[in-house]
């Protein structure tokens, strides 16, 4: 039977080490489709021919798999795992597994490539199934509005792409995948003297878009050493941006400040979802929760927009280690998986 969109698929499973295929376990609940990233060179020749003789070779093998669609509270971990540390939760007072990641800093952080958790992901659809393993997340982004999801766009990179049939054969389970609503957040921003300050000082009626863009800063490295695709991965320099579209009032003006002033401060984007299975009155999270905290300065400023006659305003924030509070970013989120295979 020839291919059908509607029955394409992305899954996978974690490594237990890297680069040693793995049988899937779990299935992307989005969009998005694997590349084979295999380069073919025609080899240049003066051979008395008007053309090349069909000489080739191939020097260079990998892949890529792009993730896209509205992010949940349960499937942004993998892009974590793979994009920063490997990590498991603690437990709240709630049924609340809690997820942390703070991004590295320094040559003491979480940085060697045992860190990481790599994974084997398979992507096609009826008629073929392709594989690549030791997969990381490269890059990802999340972006959202008012009134609509909050929207994810990530960035996978592997080695050489095999094919295989689907594990497990039959059509996998669709595991519960709640939906982040962008209108569910909560911005807050503020001065920094300690590690404690972020989430302080809530900016109310004021956030309308907002952009995450984060290259996570592991790379794979090629060596001469008897193979075309990478031969490790390491953790390099990384770089973490967001851009926030704000109603120019009170609050964006002090902000404008704080960027020509080149202020240090630290910005906390607060998403919550539907209730947690088992609640509890002293529980950090009762309800299913995203935070994005990060410490920085502004970067820049736009001109003045309007959107239907009102004033707004972008600016970047760029993130970068405090020596105040001794973190630079920390992604956390809160679920009910006690483990992320």
């Amino acid at each position: 039977m020839a291919g059908i969109k509607a029955l394409r698929r992305i899954q996978g499973g974690a490594e237990s080490a890297a680069g040693t295929e793995v049988a899937a376990t779990w299935l992307w609940r989005g969009m998005g489709m694997g590349k084979d990233t295999t380069e073919v060179t025609f080899v240049e020749e003066d051979i008395g021919l008007l053309g090349n003789a069909n000489r080739t070779y191939i020097a260079k093998t990998g892949s890529e798999i792009n993730f896209e669609g509205v992010a949940t509270f349960e499937q942004l971990g993998y892009f974590y795992q793979s994009g920063i540390y490997a990590t498991t939760p603690t437990t709240d007072t709630s049924s609340a597994k809690v997820w942390t990641w703070n991004a590295q800093s320094k040559a003491t952080d979480l940085i060697a490539t045992t860190d990481l958790q790599t994974y084997t992901i398979e992507f096609g659809d009826n008629t073929q199934c392709e594989v690549a393993s030791y997969c990381f997340t490269r890059q990802y982004s999340l972006s959202g509005s008012v009134r609509a999801a909050l929207m994810i766009n990530a960035t996978m990179e592997g080695r050489t792409v095999g094919t295989t049939d689907f594990t497990p054969s039959t059509d996998a389970p669709l595991v519960d995948a709640d939906s982040i609503l962008f209108t569910n957040s909560e911005l807050y921003i503020d001065n920094v003297t300690s590690s404690t300050d972020i989430g302080v000082t809530q900016v109310s009626q004021t956030l309308f878009q907002a952009q995450l863009n984060h290259t996570t800063g592991w790379n794979g490295y090629p060596a001469a050493d008897g193979r075309t695709d990478f031969s490790f991965i390491k953790r390099v320099k990384d770089e973490i941006t967001l851009s926030l579209t704000f109603e120019h009032n009170s609050s964006a003006v002090a902000e404008k400040a704080a960027w020509r002033n080149q202020t240090e401060r630290c910005i906390r984007l607060k998403f919550t979802g539907d209730a947690m299975s088992t609640t509890d009155a002293g529980a950090a999270y009762n309800v299913k929760t995203y935070i994005i905290d990060l410490w920085g300065k502004w970067e820049s400023f736009e001109a003045l927009s309007d959107n239907d006659g009102n004033d707004q305003v972008v600016g970047v924030f760029r993130a970068g280690y405090s020596t105040l509070a001794g973190l630079k970013a920390r992604f956390i989120v809160a679920n009910e998986l006690a483990s992320m295979p």
